[in-house]
């Protein structure tokens, strides 16, 4: 039996970050896909929010909710007991210091979460706060944060002037104050990320932000082309799932069809007398 790998904890990520060590996350939404990240030897598996537009079809993540959150945290822990889970806390879940905390402690407690993860900096920071010192090890995420999207007018990059880009950096330096051990950074350029990286001790991660962030996420049903409706320019295609999943259906479906499926090989047999029995059990049923 393969010896168990150590679980990143959160004292990790700082130190990791020091060492200049990088750390490998893939947003991971259900157990199939768990039981590969552990496989792998991924270092943090992300439970997002985003599985409400991979998994359910929804245009955007804010439908998603906590009880949902709760149910895939569960199935991921399962099938990646050797991941750092970080899950993801749902639009409107933090709404006040006192929603964010229970939520928070709902998702540690019930999810099985080693970390969970919000949205948004300065205006935010008080809510952080009270998680944090609530005794649930948090996150943030700064740049282009999904649940503000109808702000921005759709899934826009941030960041683009240096005005904006100091915003950013502001953001990155509050969430470090109030207490999170780390956040995320999302589609920002990349000199953008360097510098809001630059700018905090604490652990970041990024997400079409370039190469400077200690970790770096992508969703895992995009970079193995499950999910392959639309993909964003960060994305890099390591698996095509989806056409082959596609293939093996449509070769199942004609074999049904054409009678070739299921065969001898894979249908279940019965022994010659047992068999005989039958029929002569039938025969006299039928008189």
């Amino acid at each position: 039996m393969a010896e168990e790998r150590k679980k990143l904890t959160v004292p990790d990520l700082a130190l990791r970050k020091k060492a200049g060590e990088k750390v490998v996350m893939a947003s991971i939404p259900d157990y199939p896909s768990a039981v590969w990240a552990e496989r792998a030897g991924i270092d943090i598996a992300a439970v997002g929010d985003s599985l409400g537009m991979v998994s359910y079809g929804f245009p955007n993540t804010l439908p998603v909710t906590i009880d949902m959150m709760i149910a895939h945290a569960q199935a991921v822990r399962r099938g990646a007991p050797n991941c750092m889970i970080m899950v993801s806390m749902t639009y409107g879940s933090y709404a006040t210091p006192d929603l964010g905390v229970a939520n928070a402690v709902r998702l540690m407690k019930e999810g099985g979460a080693d970390v969970v993860k919000m949205q948004g900096g300065k205006e935010k920071a008080h809510i952080i706060r009270a998680i944090a010192d609530a005794g649930v090890p948090v996150m943030s995420h700064v740049g282009m944060c999904p649940h503000f999207m109808h702000q921005y007018g759709g899934f826009k990059l941030q960041g683009r002037t240096a005005a904006q880009a100091m915003r950013i950096i502001e953001d990155g330096i509050a969430i470090e104050e109030a207490g999170a051990v780390g956040f995320e950074i999302e589609a920002v350029p990349a000199p953008v990320a360097k510098a809001v990286d630059d700018a905090v001790k604490i652990f970041t991660f990024g997400i079409g932000a370039g190469p400077a962030s200690c970790g770096q996420l992508l969703l895992a049903f995009d970079l193995l082309g499950v999910f392959d409706q639309f993909k964003p320019k960060f994305t890099k295609r390591y698996a095509q799932i989806s056409e082959v999943a596609v293939d093996a259906l449509k070769r199942y479906a004609a074999e049904v069809r054409e009678g070739k499926f299921p065969d001898a090989d894979h249908s279940y047999g019965m022994k010659p007398e047992e068999q005989e029995q039958l029929a002569k059990l039938i025969t006299q049923h039928r008189r």
